[in-house]
């Protein structure tokens, strides 16, 4: 008879402990979302490319997340319309550390990789080489300014008085602002990004890779 409480005492301590590895588990389960700088950019890099109108507010709207679903559908993601980790990779947007730490969930892809490649891999492959030559011929490549550029832009900036901020190489929202401001005072278009009418401007050499994305634009 007395074996009844102790059996019942077990059974409470071991469900005890698969309640709390179950909240644990939930718990750890790290949602991945894109910061308001990094949609900011992507909004200015596809406003660049001619595929998005609206404002660069660094805010998910009905227009950026069709803008997205077209990029993705593009290079082989799944057209969620949302900035996963797969899809910033794919843009070339810097991660943060924490999100780093995330990996990329399987899916975030159209189709499941080839035995032994990457996901990560998966998306450079497929961003780098369109599955089809019309793809190729109908996608805009994308222009960057690199991160020496960047600096030589903020320093720009700052003796211009549009920026105060620190010669990082790393396009923020302190380095966009400022751009946007040196840009209205030069009469050119603003865009809040380094493009290659802004990098000109401010007497900076462009890459021959950025003369041929330059030629293939305006072409």
């Amino acid at each position: 008879m007395k074996r009844f409480p102790l059996l019942a005492l077990l059974t409470a301590i071991v469900c005890a402990g698969a309640l709390a590895q179950s909240q644990t588990d939930t718990s750890s389960r790290t949602i991945f979302r894109p910061t308001r700088a990094q949609i900011t950019e992507v909004q200015d890099m596809f406003k660049a490319r001619g595929e998005y109108n609206g404002a660069s507010t660094g805010r998910m709207n009905p227009e950026i997340r069709a803008a997205i679903r077209r990029f993705q559908g593009q290079n082989g993601l799944r057209t969620t319309g949302t900035l996963n980790r797969a899809t910033l990779e794919a843009l070339g947007i810097e991660l943060t550390e924490s999100q780093k730490a995330i990996p990329v969930s399987p899916n975030s892809f159209a189709t499941p990789p080839p035995a032994g490649e990457t996901r990560r891999n998966q998306a450079e492959t497929r961003t780098a080489a369109p599955r089809n030559t019309e793809q190729r011929s109908n996608r805009a490549p994308i222009f960057r300014a690199n991160k020496d550029q960047i600096i030589q832009a903020q320093k720009t900036l700052r003796s211009a008085g549009f920026y105060s901020g620190g010669e990082t190489g790393r396009l923020d929202n302190p380095t966009r602002q400022g751009l946007r401001q040196y840009q209205r005072a030069n009469n050119i278009r603003v865009t809040g990004t380094l493009n290659a009418v802004t990098l000109r401007a401010m007497g900076i050499e462009l890459t021959e890779r950025q003369k041929e994305i330059e030629a293939a634009t305006v072409n």
